[in-house]
């Protein structure tokens, strides 16, 4: 699960972390490159936050190990590592400055007066803070508050920089603007950062890789596109995005050397019945499955075409039975005639509202290649 092509900064080796009788880590592996923007995204109470503080060395692993720069962390305090952490609630001294909040560690860590002072400098124009040093986080806005704990953490030019649902009190617009703020950074310096968060929108922006975590496990590690096109079981495709699944039995499946284009190690075409709807489908399939095995179709809802059902004779009959204007998108709902609902999202276009309105009977229809087959 590490990057390829380069030697790990963090590589987590079947850690194991318990309290009392909750299993929080639950026998993890995974690395982290030098310079990535890594994230562990799952919902809460999975497990993200306490793989952080095992990282950082706020807990101790039941089993397995933490290296960081290949050297074993069993033993070594949080000072001691070569990380840094900026929490949810920035942590800000109020009696301090902006300064001497960015400051602290150098000057706990015994630095020259004069490298302090062009350290601090250099922070502050790094997260574009010229002119501010005198202040105090209550002078400050949200967002300004948020740079200063950046610069306190990336002050002592740790290898790993932890990020810890950074951005969760910010408003929209100022969470946007700060995530593409913490990239600036990330790439200007290099360093390596490590962010956990629930925000699916905010990983799939900010990372390199993703490693997608429930219930103490890890269920998925790639990059944001992989994650999002080619997720591996049911519980990520529904958790990263909207999804439709299609229950669905195969009828056949074999190989497929036309669909060599399509950059399968091994292509496969598989015919799969659509249970619910009575619907057969040939669609590309990663791996071998058997005829009788049940699977499910994941399609997201962009990948739905829909048209009125005069004009056409493919596809699953239904009837919109709601939708929701999203700005640049507009979401449909429909009605299948098992009942099942099905979501389908459409570029919000000139004259696109009254094309299609709510009550209507439509087709349902997509491309071969638009769903993702999951045997899990």
């Amino acid at each position: 699960m590490s990057a390829q092509g380069t030697e790990p900064l963090v590589e987590i080796a079947g850690v194991t972390k318990r309290f009392g009788a909750v299993t929080a880590v639950d026998d993890v592996s995974l690395s982290i490159a030098p310079g990535e923007f890594f994230a562990l995204l799952g919902p809460s109470g999975c497990g993200k936050t306490s793989l952080m503080r095992l990282i950082a060395g706020f807990e101790t692993p039941d089993a397995g190990r933490v290296l960081i720069g290949g050297r074993d962390m069993a033993g070594v305090p949080p000072h001691r590592r070569p990380v840094n952490m900026l929490f949810q609630s920035y942590a800000l001294f109020p009696h301090m400055s902006v300064e001497e909040n960015i400051a602290f560690g150098l000057v706990q860590d015994r630095l020259p007066r004069h490298e302090i002072g062009e350290r601090v400098l250099e922070m502050l124009r790094l997260v574009q803070l010229d002119g501010m040093s005198a202040r105090r986080p209550d002078q400050l806005s949200g967002g300004q508050r948020q740079r200063v704990a950046l610069a306190r953490a990336l002050a002592k030019r740790p290898s790993l920089v932890l990020l810890d649902e950074p951005l969760a009190a910010l408003d929209r617009k100022l969470r946007e603007d700060t995530q593409f703020e913490l990239m600036r950074v990330q790439r200007e310096l290099g360093t390596a950062f490590l962010i956990v968060t629930h925000d699916q929108d905010e990983a799939m922006v900010m990372a390199n890789r993703i490693a997608v975590m429930r219930a103490g496990r890890i269920e998925q590690v790639g990059a944001p596109r992989e994650i999002y096109d080619a997720p591996m079981s049911r519980w990520v495709s529904g958790f990263v995005g909207e999804i439709n699944i299609f229950e669905a039995k195969i009828e056949s499946s074999g190989e497929a050397p036309e669909m060599l284009n399509q950059g399968l190690a091994e292509p496969r075409i598989c015919r799969l019945f659509l249970i619910d709807d009575g619907m057969a489908r040939d669609l590309p399939c990663e791996e071998a499955l058997v005829p009788g095995q049940e699977v499910a179709l994941a399609v997201r809802p962009e990948k739905i075409a829909l048209t009125p059902c005069d004009q056409g004779e493919h596809g699953l009959v239904g009837t919109v039975s709601d939708i929701a204007f999203r700005g640049e998108t507009v979401l449909y709902r429909v009605q299948l005639r098992s009942g099942r609902i099905v979501r389908a999202t459409r570029i919000n276009e000139p004259g696109e509202g009254s094309a299609i309105a709510r009550g209507d009977h439509v087709r349902v229809s997509f491309e071969a290649g638009a769903g993702r087959v999951l045997v899990r």
